[in-house]
């Protein structure tokens, strides 16, 4: 639920399993070694032998205070799996544009299915949303695009995977928590080890929470004893809205509005990082594109996933929930547009984004020499628009007098090319 990676993209229902690998990882594992074509992927760690890491994991988990039945509950599936190290190096960049996941990812059956789920559990919601601040759009969503309203969990061994990733060098010390507090949900009692299946990566349940983010915010919510997100749709949606509370949702407040920006806009203010009261925003010409824009000075940020020709949105405090859920930018805009369907607002403009012309991978590379080059600092050359590439782009358009929406376009990369945009 942290981090992910996006992979490929799902038409339909029968794409599921494709999809919640879409919204897999975008950072969690990028970066590793692309072991793919091998038959069987070995670990990177070869200080230790498996077996010998293993029997000191157990001795720290039980000096940790993890008891002995819980130890030994998991250690039948406390095993190294190759497959799960292939997968986790086998993963791609994704170049999709907004407009393109988030049509997938809401449009087709998720949309009737989301409003059928709102109506069926209409009272859970409404205690959840009482106790939490959290609206049922907002859960909703989240339960759609993480298990397609709980009909998939993954086919994974969580102890298996969170085993062979804590083995692994690439981030052992973010799965050794995490198969730590796995071990703390099997002790509590809210799971048994047979029933922790879930996603290659180890998230699981309805939410897809990771080990730690169930084991520290998954709440008791039907009464029954246990934080159950796996059976219990209310420990289920009750768990995700305290997480976003704990994010920092903010009751009673909007989080995410389509609004139609002027072609003089101040572009270089386009920047989630960049906040401003609404009334400023309203100053300079933005106009809500249905309803109100919300009255006094609630700050907000204007983002443009897909440049200024793309669609536009204000993004109030509670977006920055969506972010601490995952940080992809495609991901949680995304789920925040779904929501905001789901809470009554009409389909995203496409209009101007069919001026829009979205660079391929090897384009991205060559934006991103270039811009190293001319010594901005991006980050490593891997062909993916992330906030240092961004942030190098905004600087680079501000010099060649392109509008700085730092979105990465064939123009600027000419401009780059012909020395016009040096700093």
């Amino acid at each position: 639920m942290t981090l992910r990676l996006v992979n490929s993209l799902p038409a339909d229902k029968n794409g599921f399993e494709n999809m919640r690998n879409t919204v897999s990882r975008i950072a969690a594992a990028m970066f590793g070694l692309v072991l793919a074509g091998q038959a069987g992927a070995a670990p990177c760690q070869k200080d230790m032998s498996f077996e010998r890491w293993l029997d000191s994991f157990k001795k720290e988990a039980a000096a940790q205070g993890i008891s002995p039945a819980a130890i030994a509950a998991a250690s039948p599936q406390m095993t190294f799996d190759p497959a799960i190290i292939k997968r986790d190096r086998a993963q791609g960049v994704f170049q999709q544009t907004f407009l393109q996941f988030s049509d997938r990812m809401v449009g087709g059956y998720r949309m009737p299915t989301a409003q059928k789920k709102m109506k069926q559990y209409a009272d859970l919601f409404a205690r959840v949303e009482k106790k939490y601040g959290v609206p049922a759009p907002v859960l909703t969503a989240f339960w759609g695009l993480e298990s397609d309203f709980g009909a998939d969990f993954g086919k994974y061994s969580i102890i298996r995977s969170l085993t062979t990733l804590a083995y692994d060098c690439r981030r052992p010390d973010f799965f050794r928590t995490q198969l730590f507090d796995a071990l703390r949900i099997i002790q509590r009692g809210d799971q048994p080890v047979g029933d922790m299946v879930g996603d290659w990566a180890g998230e699981f349940g309805g939410m897809q929470f990771t080990a730690s983010d169930y084991y520290k915010n998954a709440v008791d919510f039907d009464g029954d004893g246990r934080r159950d997100l796996i059976h219990s749709v209310p420990d289920t949606l009750a768990s995700a809205a305290n997480f976003l509370v704990s994010l920092g949702w903010r009751r009673g407040e909007p989080w995410l509005q389509e609004v139609r920006v002027p072609e003089n806009l101040p572009w270089d203010q386009a920047d989630l990082n960049i906040k401003h009261p609404v009334k400023q925003w309203a100053a300079w010409g933005v106009k809500p594109a249905h309803g109100a824009l919300p009255a006094g000075d609630l700050p907000a940020s204007l983002i443009l996933p897909m440049g200024r020709h793309g669609p536009a949105f204000l993004a109030y405090p509670n977006f920055q929930a969506f972010l601490g859920w995952n940080s992809a930018m495609v991901y949680s805009t995304t789920v925040a547009y779904f929501a905001t369907r789901l809470a009554g607002a009409p389909v995203v403009d496409h209009e101007g984004a069919k001026r829009v012309q979205p660079l391929s991978t090897q384009q991205v590379m060559d934006l991103q020499q270039l811009l190293l080059k001319q010594g901005y600092d991006i980050g490593p050359v891997d062909g993916k628009v992330g906030n240092g590439t961004r942030g190098a782009i905004k600087q680079a358009q501000m010099k060649a007098g392109l509008p700085a929406d730092s979105y990465p376009t064939a123009e600027l990369i000419e401009r780059l090319r012909g020395g016009r945009a040096e700093r």
